[in-house]
């Protein structure tokens, strides 16, 4: 982990940084089951970011502001969150056409995240298809 990123996680309080982290795992662990390449890491707008050559980049962060909230970040340009709520509505919320909004109190719906993470780090190449190929 870069320096920069860990020391964004160490900012974040005791009981947030282990959601991040196994948000970060499942990007890890996807990238490398479906063969997209090296994943990049870094901080973009103050945020853990990831992505591989051929895809789209997923954010998440944790804000203050709301603290029972945390957030996957995916680029407004694209059709990804759109295909999210058309695929998982019935299982997550969004923030308009940039997020999922997860509760600090809930389970990471694992299933439906890995799927949205696996749709975004393939992105440029299913762009063009129906729901993305989904």
């Amino acid at each position: 982990m870069q320096a920069q990123v860990q020391n964004k996680f160490k900012r974040y309080p005791e009981h947030i940084t282990p959601l991040l982290l196994q948000i970060r795992t499942l990007v890890f662990a996807i990238a490398e089951a479906q063969d997209l390449g090296a994943v990049e890491e870094s901080l973009k707008w103050g945020e853990p970011s990831y992505s591989v050559k051929k895809g789209s980049t997923v954010r998440f962060d944790w804000k203050p502001k709301y603290p029972e909230q945390y957030y996957l970040f995916f680029n407004c340009k694209t059709k990804l969150v759109d295909t999210f709520r058309e695929l998982h509505s019935d299982v997550l919320q969004f923030e308009g056409n940039r997020a999922i909004v997860l509760s600090i109190h809930d389970p990471l719906p694992i299933t439906a995240i890995s799927q949205c993470i696996e749709l975004s780090l393939k992105y440029k190449s299913i762009k063009h298809l129906p729901l993305l190929g989904a």
